[in-house]
């Protein structure tokens, strides 16, 4: 190669050099800047980050704030719903001036258009509303139910005890065509005390009178009871429940065993059918009214064994006692009583009232004061302690304590009753409605629905339930020809 070649040669490879030389170290300079600029040196950029973080955390807290205001309102509107379906509940049992009172107590409720409209419609019922006649409420009452006719009923020509089951006592089936056509032509229960206004005069004695109720056109009023609610030994294995229980719901329920002995637990009594019933229809019911539960004691109550007859083992114990206890060896009285208790209180938070039916089921008309006096200290200590002091008592058997009006005020057994609180008195007889209101106490009375009642009328021998019901569409296919002995 020439000079001149080798010359050319010697400067592109000195320009390439200084090329790469100027290319790294601009590359390294936007290195530097830029390891400058994370390490602070950078201060705007810096800043933009900083800022775009408290826009998000404002962001995330206005985000917060709203769906803490959306739980609010939603809440507010549940209570609101809630508020409005309670009142309409009170409303369908007559009480329209304390279900007006709670819609009132919604906050806002003068600029609420529903809240006004449904006041406006509860007053114009409420208003609509005709005075019940105090003389025209019926009392009926029942006995416990029969689960299964079959078991009931049977062997009535050599079972006496059959026989009894068959007059006395009513079917399921028959109870729940009774209340739905009561309810259907009108009825509304009520409790006897919502009977009874008491006025008090100037020197504290108290008088009664009747009261005020009121109930929209062509609704009636009447009382409903049962009788016995005990479970006595006489109905094991006979199709009844064995005992009253708390159901999961806090609410009363029965224990029924079946014939293989299997336990249930359900609606197989008056008092938790009549408990669906005016939960689905709560216009069945004046203000949350049930019905009285009328309780001897000889053999306990609600299917307990409550009695301190039970613990006087080498005592006067009839067979059925006897029988009961070597089947129950581990028979704890306190136990029994505390199980009793339990149910009481719930029959009483759920609407049902108590009243004696004398400790041993007596003839009220016809024993001596004594064994009246003596009765009534065992109720008192082996009942009362369970259910609470009562001031109503059905009398057994029918009977009363003298004619129909004043009772007369000689009477010892009358006067010795009503030291005792008494001031509520029923008897039994088949008039549509009786009810006497005397100077300081109430009589009244009741109609008894039971078997021997039902399959009469439904074979046209008599006539003293059709203001009630069609006796020939309640009657029980299953029940057998009552006997007339009763």
């Amino acid at each position: 190669m020439d000079k001149t070649g080798k010359k050319r040669k010697s400067y592109r490879l000195k320009k390439s050099v200084r090329f790469v030389c100027i290319l790294t170290a601009g590359i390294a300079c936007v290195l530097v800047w830029a390891f400058l600029q994370t390490k602070g040196c950078g201060g705007k950029t810096e800043g933009k980050m900083a800022g775009a973080g408290r826009t998000f955390l404002l962001s995330k807290e206005a985000e917060s704030q709203r769906e803490g205001q959306r739980e609010e309102l939603e809440k507010e509107a549940s209570i609101r719903q809630e508020t409005i379906a309670q009142a309409k509940r009170l409303a369908a049992s007559y009480d329209y001036d304390a279900a007006i009172t709670l819609l009132r107590a919604i906050e806002g409720y003068e600029s609420d258009g529903e809240i006004q409209e449904e006041i406006s419609s509860l007053e114009a019922e409420r208003d609509a509303c005709v005075p019940v006649n105090m003389e025209e409420v019926t009392h009926v009452f029942y006995h416990s139910l029969v689960v299964d006719p079959n078991r009931a009923f049977a062997n009535q020509d050599r079972d006496p005890q059959a026989v009894g089951n068959n007059q006395w006592m009513t079917t399921i089936p028959e109870f729940e065509k009774i209340i739905q056509e009561m309810y259907d032509r009108g009825y509304v229960i009520v409790s006897i005390h919502d009977l009874i206004e008491t006025v008090t005069d100037e020197n504290g004695n108290p008088s009664y009178q009747p009261a005020k109720i009121m109930l929209p056109p062509g609704k009636r009023a009447y009382v409903l009871s049962q009788d016995d609610l005990c479970y006595y030994h006489c109905y094991d294995n006979y199709g009844y429940a064995a005992r009253m229980l708390v159901g999961e719901d806090g609410k009363p329920t029965c224990e029924y065993i079946q014939a293989d002995g299997t336990h249930l637990n359900g609606p197989y009594d008056v008092v938790p059918l009549l408990d669906a019933f005016i939960e689905e229809h709560p216009d069945a019911s004046y203000r949350g009214a049930k019905g009285i539960i009328a309780l001897t004691g000889y053999n306990g109550i609600l299917g307990y064994r409550t009695d301190n007859s039970y613990l006087d083992i080498n005592g006067n114990l009839d067979e059925d006692k006897k029988k009961w206890l070597r089947e129950h060896p581990d028979f704890d009285i306190e136990q029994e009583r505390a199980g009793a208790k339990q149910v009481a209180d719930a029959l009483k938070a759920d609407g049902w009232e108590f009243a004696s039916h004398t400790w041993g089921h007596i003839r009220i008309g016809d024993v001596s004061l004594e064994r009246l006096m003596g009765d009534t200290q065992k109720w008192r200590e082996n009942v009362e302690p369970i259910v609470g002091p009562v001031d109503t008592i059905i009398f057994a058997h029918g009977q009363d304590l003298g004619e129909w009006g004043d009772y007369d005020e000689g009477n010892a057994k009358y006067r010795y009753l009503r030291e005792q609180g008494y001031s509520v008195f029923c008897n039994v007889d088949s008039n549509l409605y009786r009810t006497w209101f005397g100077k300081d106490y109430m009589r009244q009375g009741r109609r008894d629905l039971d078997g021997l009642r039902i399959y009469l009328n439904a074979i046209g021998e008599q006539d003293n339930v059709s203001d009630l019901f069609d006796a020939k569409e309640v009657l029980d296919p299953l029940r057998p020809p009552v006997p007339r002995n009763h």
